[in-house]
């Protein structure tokens, strides 16, 4: 088959040299001038017909499928992000529309043509000064509204944030709450063992009230500061409807606060779809199951979030220290058994 598709692709090559070569024995025959002047006038003609189907094609693929876009942001500063955007719209399509039209339209007027005397002029600085001036002013204002908006989404969570952990790792994410205290514990990749598959540092007392949690719970209307990290290769945390995406890095710790706006119940209600589901996704390929990395996520009402938060297992109880000894003492009582049974036997 690879043999059969060279072949193919030899013979249409020759194919488009053959017809080129006749067409410029046609054209020495019907004049070169003559021939020159129609060529003209086609691609002139199809400069024009490009930016009437071209542009109307651009316009219509916006509308169709804007359903397939962002939905809507769910969060405070999704708001501020979506509206910036819009701004950035408004600035910059009216240009789009208008470079291009004079840039087909002055291909289809001003082709060669017998009749049209070309007139030259090495600059002019009035033009200059418009195009210059114009996208610089317009830019300057873009860039600073973006730096405003930047500095207060990307700047220090507020002290009453919920902190959770979001560890990527092919092929899920590992979520991990702070308890009580509001701060998450020390890990480190060189304490995890079977005993202590998140490496937590059980000295550190900050640890003993973390928990993790199959889902991630947000409270709504309350500030939620996400700590990211991976384990293994790049991945990304990514939640469309909160206008959060942030890569998480093995090695450097990413972090991101938002606020939701909106309670999982409001959204099955404006949608009128009753399994509407907020998502936690990776938007990083991390390999062949990158699908797998989904988590679904719930925004409640903050007494809901307190009581959810309150119901959890602290991992201290699962894989602490104190765990671990009873463990031990369990194996220790067990081998003790076995050998006095042996003895009596």
């Amino acid at each position: 088959m690879t043999l059969i598709g060279i072949i193919a692709i030899f013979l249409v090559l020759i194919i488009i040299y053959r017809v080129s070569k006749a067409s410029d024995l046609l054209g020495s025959l019907r004049g070169e001038e003559r021939t020159q002047e129609s060529r003209n006038n086609l691609h002139a003609t199809l400069f024009l017909l490009f930016l009437i189907f071209g542009m109307g094609a651009a316009f219509w693929s916006c509308f169709h499928y804007a359903p397939l876009f962002l939905p809507e942001p769910s969060s405070e500063h999704g708001t501020v992000l979506r509206a910036m955007f819009q701004r950035t719209l408004w600035a910059t399509v009216p240009v789009f529309v208008v470079t291009h039209i004079l840039l087909f339209f002055f291909a289809w007027k001003y082709r060669q043509d017998k009749t049209k005397v070309s007139k030259f002029f090495p600059d002019d600085n009035r033009l200059e000064l418009i195009w210059t001036l114009v996208p610089a002013v317009v830019m300057v204002f873009l860039v600073v509204d973006g730096l405003a908006n930047w500095n207060r989404i990307m700047g220090p969570a507020p002290e009453n944030a919920v902190v959770i952990e979001a560890t990527g790792q092919q092929f899920y994410w590992t979520l991990r709450y702070a308890g009580k205290d509001n701060e998450l514990g020390r890990k480190s990749v060189r304490l995890m063992t079977d005993d202590n598959p998140f490496g937590q540092d059980w000295d550190d007392p900050a640890n003993k009230d973390d928990f993790m949690a199959d889902d991630l719970y947000l409270p709504v209307g309350q500030p939620v500061l996400v700590k990211i990290n991976s384990m293994d290769v790049l991945h990304n945390f990514f939640l469309p409807h909160f206008r959060v995406k942030m890569d998480a890095v093995p090695g450097i710790p990413t972090q991101f606060w938002l606020t939701p706006t909106k309670t999982t119940e409001q959204m099955i209600e404006e949608t009128g779809n009753p399994d509407f589901q907020y998502e936690l996704a990776c938007a990083e390929l991390c390999g062949k199951a990158h699908y797998n990395m989904k988590k679904k996520v719930f925004v409640v009402e903050a007494d809901e979030f307190n009581k959810w938060k309150a119901e959890q297992e602290p991992l201290s109880k699962s894989f602490g220290p104190s765990v671990k000894k009873v463990s031990e003492n369990i194996e220790e009582e067990n081998e003790q058994q076995d050998i006095n049974s042996v003895s009596s036997l």
